[in-house]
């Protein structure tokens, strides 16, 4: 106790003195500024390669506070000061920004089971149960079963899916210092889950109502409904399937979330985006458009067996994902040990950015990147696995990422985007509300929107008024 007393009495007299205040501020100032620097120094512990170059941080908030709106440009930006690899502090978490093809194949293809895990942020965790869907959870046994078990959903809960996808996007301060998770400042956590509770009410009702539907079924001896199955059916079965790993209900409903959130989302924001280029370039739309009435004709509707024969229909579509990428860095990744990357060590845990927006856009790759020429994809025409979406051999191209954390709704996605593009395009002109200009500024978030809807006015093009019944 006499000991505390000294102590006590030691700042008590250090307080009251005005010269000894300034020795305390001096010396503590120094302090911070030395681990401060020696933090910003690149590690070259055990002889191994040292980190990636990268600005140097402040103490505690790292590099947060000089992030500006669009970080997919900024990032952009300052891979010409610091190189095609560069670290990042953000907050007490280390991220990893990588801006080139050569790059991104050693992540997405030479050490792809590394960096297969995923990075789970405080509204990812909520909505997702901890990980349990497809997107987000771990590379292991588990997501090894659940890979390629989904299907299509009716999209009932479009509005869930925009709120949703809303809290994804929004910065959160304990993503970057997990002490604060607890405090929820933000109230991502608040929001995430009154969402959750909404979808589980919905959700536990319908899977409630479809197992008591399949046991009448199968009371009266109907065991394969009708030769039908929609996607809750299959992952129903599934479930109950006895030669493979059964599946929990939380983790169906997390496996629905994926189609319905992050599904949606992504093709409703790549529509958009090619429907404002085509009505950009009067050219582009009318070569659509000749190619539909060849394809399909002006007394038919678009069938799924017409769209392997809309090739420039592909190209468009190929071109818009080319130039206005949905996600930006992908689903960030954490490599599960360190590892070198372009001649610098990436440690375990931290978290890696593949700005897809930079590689798609890189002149050293693309002629003239910033003009949208669906024609750059026909030119490979009779070598299809260049541009296909899994990402191509030189890596310049990847929308829907590559290697075993392929985005797992590709297929669907690949249909559906053609489907519903290829049918606004065949039954309809398009053109602007009178006095519009057409607005393509970008927002940033976990996908990129335009920063204004877009807005267009259709008129009849079919000749057959039927076929819009």
């Amino acid at each position: 106790m006499s000991q505390l007393n000294n102590h006590m009495s030691w700042w008590l007299e250090v307080s009251n003195n005005t010269e000894q205040k300034v020795a305390v501020f001096i010396v503590s100032t120094l302090i911070l500024a030395i681990v401060w620097y020696k933090s910003t120094l690149p590690s070259s512990s055990n002889g191994a390669p040292p980190l990636p170059p990268g600005p140097r941080s402040l103490p505690i908030v790292g590099s947060l506070p000089f992030l500006g709106r669009d970080l997919h440009k900024q990032f952009t930006n300052m891979a010409h000061t610091y190189g095609p690899i560069f670290k990042l502090k953000l907050g007490n978490k280390l991220h990893i920004v990588i801006n080139t093809p050569e790059l991104a194949k050693v992540v997405l293809r030479d050490q792809d089971e590394t960096f297969a895990n995923r990075k789970l942020t405080v509204a990812a965790s909520i909505i997702t149960y901890g990980g349990q869907d497809i997107v987000f959870s771990e590379n292991n046994v588990c997501w090894r079963n659940l890979q390629g078990k989904y299907g299509h959903l009716e999209a009932e809960l479009s509005e869930m899916s925009i709120n949703i996808n809303e809290i994804f996007g929004r910065a959160n301060l304990s993503d970057f210092f997990p002490i604060l998770k607890w405090f929820d400042f933000q109230g991502v956590k608040r929001d995430m889950k009154k969402q959750l509770q909404k979808f589980d009410q919905i959700m536990d009702k319908i899977i409630e109502d479809r197992v008591a539907s399949n046991s009448d079924a199968l009371h009266n001896g109907i065991e394969d409904h009708g030769g039908k199955k929609d996607f809750l059916q299959i992952l129903l079965d599934l479930k109950n399937k006895e030669d493979a790993k059964p599946l929990h209900i939380t983790q169906i409903k997390a496996l629905i979330l994926d189609i319905m959130a992050a599904g949606t989302e992504t093709t409703s924001t790549l529509i958009e985006w090619t429907g404002a280029e085509i009505m950009r370039n009067h050219n582009v739309m009318k070569r659509v458009q000749k190619e539909l009435e060849e394809v399909v004709g002006l007394n038919n509707m678009v069938e799924e067996s017409h769209l392997l024969k809309l090739e420039y229909l592909d190209a468009v579509i190929k071109e818009t994902h080319r130039l206005h990428v949905v996600v930006p860095f992908l689903i960030p990744r954490s490599p599960s040990k360190a590892c070198v990357v372009g001649g610098h060590t990436i440690p375990k845990g931290s978290i890696v950015l593949l700005n897809a927006w930079a590689i798609h856009r890189d002149p050293n790759y693309w002629d003239n990147p910033l003009e949208f020429n669906p024609d750059r994809f026909l030119t490979y025409q009779l070598d299809m696995k260049k541009w296909d979406y899994k990402g191509n051999a030189t890596m310049n191209y990847f929308p829907f990422g590559s290697g075993r954390r392929l985005c797992a709704g590709l297929p669907l996605a690949e249909k559906m985007q053609m489907l519903i593009l290829a049918s606004l395009f065949h039954s309809f002109n398009w053109g602007l509300p009178e006095g519009e200009e057409l607005d393509l500024s970008e927002r940033f978030g976990f996908t990129i929107k335009k920063r204004n809807p877009l807005i267009a006015v259709p008129s009849q093009r079919l000749t057959d008024v039927s076929l819009y019944m």
